[in-house]
């Protein structure tokens, strides 16, 4: 069985890390350069950078950032926020980034999916999907949360899944911040469905919430952002319990 995968999250707005609940009501959460450092020595087996307003405000992500962040760590490191074309992939890992994280691109232009992974290589895309559930039908939502679609979760991911994506990181608005655990039916549901791994996103609040969603969740990772920046789950002693419940971890 492969190990299962921690994640830190650095959400970035103005160049500081920032986490709110529900996708609003941001806090900051300190300067993400030093944050990535302490995540890669205190064993995170990767890291998610995402510049939260850059779809939103228009702009590209901030690449110096970017090379400041990648000189400090020695795991993997996915970059998202403001990717609109393979110039912009191009730029993201020259900086230093590992992977590329589409969300509202990939939603307005599919296509891009098929063209990254033609380029760069699928292991390279990674596919977010922000998804809020109304009346069951899980919705998926562009610009940060911001902007509803008429795209469902399951149909986008299995679409997602066939154009080349290498990864899809599901963050389901509800569950965001509220810290009472993973959208783990709908997280078991893309497991089985797709061929890809599955990243889970939107409700830790304990240790537990970790081991469901690799248990009931069928996850192959476990991203979360608050726990870990606010000093409320250390990710050594995470990763100790996770492999006391059984559950395959690095450590």
């Amino acid at each position: 069985m492969l190990a299962k995968r921690i994640i830190p999250c650095l959400d970035v707005k103005d160049g500081r890390t920032v986490k709110g609940t529900n996708f609003v009501s941001l806090r900051e959460a300190g300067d993400p350069v030093e944050l990535a450092r302490a995540y890669s020595e205190q064993g995170a087996d990767e890291l998610v950078f995402l510049d939260i307003t850059a779809s939103h405000e228009g702009r590209k992500t901030f690449t110096n950032m970017v090379s400041r962040v990648a000189e400090e760590v020695s795991i993997p490191f996915t970059v998202g926020g403001g990717i609109h074309e393979l110039a912009d992939v191009a730029r993201l890992l020259d900086a230093g980034a590992d992977k590329v994280s589409l969300n509202s691109a990939a939603l307005r232009r599919p296509e891009l999916i098929d063209e990254i992974a033609a380029h760069f290589g699928s292991q390279v895309c990674v596919v977010a999907i922000d998804a809020h559930c109304e009346d069951g039908f899980w919705r998926c939502f562009l610009n940060g949360g911001r902007v509803p679609t008429e795209r469902e979760l399951f149909a986008w991911a299995r679409e997602a899944n066939d154009r080349g994506a290498g990864e899809i990181l599901f963050t389901s608005m509800d569950h965001d911040g509220v810290k009472q655990g993973f959208a783990n039916s709908a997280l078991a549901r893309l497991s089985r469905e797709l061929s890809i791994p599955i990243i889970a996103s939107g409700g830790a609040g304990n240790m537990q919430h970790f081991a469901d969603a690799f248990r009931q969740g069928l996850a192959d990772a476990a991203l979360a952002a608050s726990v870990f920046h606010f000093g409320e789950i250390p990710i050594p002693t995470l990763k100790h319990y996770l492999q006391q419940q059984g559950i395959s971890i690095r450590i």
